[in-house]
């Protein structure tokens, strides 16, 4: 990838093709999962195989945390990944996703649980929860895709899904089993979906509103209903986000953090994306008074932050608001790190508080098979101050990590800062694990 969009923030994952974003606010801590489209796959063909988790404090900077879940955890998967969901009820994180299923026709949903957001996720069940024979009216094998789950008010759990369709039902206590019947909304009710129903449902809840977010139509656009019920009856009430660039799917996600309401999408907007390499974005937006929510265009992304990250600790080098021509990476050793660097290419990390006193050392730890390479530490631009040059080194193999250190220039306040990596060519330079400021 060779491209230079320094002031944008959407796409805002630049290391992976990700699609069918699904974010948690868990804690202080928003939790972004979502699906993975295998640059390599052959044309004209959605394919995923694993679900990435990606987490924020700050809305601008986006950690990591590899592929918690992923299709051949599933025994009865034919290993094409479509969208998920994730939530918490006491204690335990339920993975709901959907994906062919090898033993019957079609889609279906299945369902993964673990002990931390973070994983490792298993099956739940070792089989589907919704397979296509569990509902009469189905029309073809994509009916049971998307799912999107909710816990109510008064702790009943709801499940949404459907592809041309739009199916819910209760879910009992333990998350992992159906009570009750599955139930079907007509795609064509125009009181309920105006144009139509496609596929991609997202349910969520503020003052007492219930909201439908799906996709309409093909190429997609986002609409949404309401209702003063979970199980309904729905009233449409417009569009979300307006087909846009090229993607030919969408798929929503909001959530209130911090204070603030954010909407999550996709689109091709990386370099070399299309409708099968998919990209996740994020627009801030207020609901009006009436409790309906703007139509939103696609921009450029989220302008300030709602929080600040600290130098001082160690900080993962996948912790990224902006790159350029790098990847991601991960291995049982070392866990997940920065790769396919080469001269040129970059980092920018946004809003870091230098505090008071400033740095006098920075600290990171690389590996090379090669000659290793040069860190630039600049702040605010990619040609703003020079804070020092860090050398790293030749450590034998990819596998061995080595600590590096290099006196920088003291700065105070808050700043963006950018890695900007250098070094010959034509090999890559070097992989990156974690960097941290030394405070005067």
């Amino acid at each position: 990838m060779a491209y230079q969009i320094t002031i944008a923030q959407n796409p805002i994952i630049q290391t992976k093709y990700t699609a069918d974003p699904a974010p948690m606010v868990y804690k202080d801590t928003v939790f972004l999962f979502v699906g993975c489209d295998e640059k390599d796959a052959p044309s004209n063909r959605y394919l995923m195989r694993e679900y990435r988790l990606y987490t924020t404090t700050d809305m601008v900077n986006w950690t990591d945390h590899g592929a918690p879940l992923k299709t051949s955890d599933f025994s009865w998967s034919v290993g094409d990944a479509s969208a998920g969901q994730c939530i918490e009820r006491n204690g335990k994180f339920y993975f709901y996703i959907s994906t062919m299923n090898k033993n019957v026709r079609g889609v279906s949903i299945g369902v993964a649980v673990a002990d931390s957001p973070y994983g490792p996720y298993k099956d739940a069940l070792g089989k589907a929860l919704i397979t296509n024979n569990m509902t009469t009216d189905a029309k073809h094998s994509y009916d049971d895709l998307d799912p999107t789950v909710f816990i109510d008010d008064n702790g009943q759990a709801y499940l949404y899904w459907g592809n041309g369709v739009c199916y819910w039902a209760k879910l009992n206590d333990d998350m992992v089993s159906i009570n009750g019947p599955i139930t079907a909304y007509n795609k064509n009710d125009q009181s309920i979906f105006g144009k139509g129903f496609t596929e991609a449902p997202w349910i969520h809840k503020r003052n007492k509103l219930y909201y439908l977010t799906y996709a309409s139509g093909f190429p997609e656009d986002i609409h949404y209903s309401t209702s003063k019920s979970i199980t309904g009856p729905w009233t449409y009430k417009g569009v979300v986000m307006p087909l846009e660039k090229g993607s030919n799917t969408n798929h929503p996600g909001i959530i209130d953090y911090k204070g603030n309401s954010y909407f999550f999408y996709h689109n091709d907007g990386l370099p070399g994306g299309h409708s099968y390499c998919r990209s996740v974005c994020i627009e801030k937006f207020k609901y009006n008074k009436d409790g309906t929510i703007p139509e939103m265009k696609m921009t450029n992304g989220i302008q300030e932050a709602v929080a600040t990250l600290n130098p001082y600790k160690k900080n993962e080098a996948e912790t990224i608001a902006w790159s350029e021509g790098i990847t991601s990476e991960s291995d049982k050793k070392i866990g997940n790190f920065i790769t396919s660097i080469n001269d040129n290419d970059y980092i920018k990390v946004r809003n870091v508080d230098f505090g008071k006193k400033g740095p006098n050392k920075f600290l990171a730890t690389t590996s090379s098979r090669y000659q290793g390479g040069l860190i630039e530490i600049r702040i605010d631009s990619r040609d703003g101050e020079l804070l020092g040059i860090l050398n790293t080194s030749y450590t034998g193999e990819w596998g061995n990590w080595k600590k590096h250190s290099v006196d920088v220039k003291p700065v105070i306040g808050i700043h963006d800062i950018y890695f900007i990596f250098h070094g010959g060519k034509p090999h890559e330079l070097f992989n990156f694990d974690y960097w941290q400021f030394s405070e005067l």
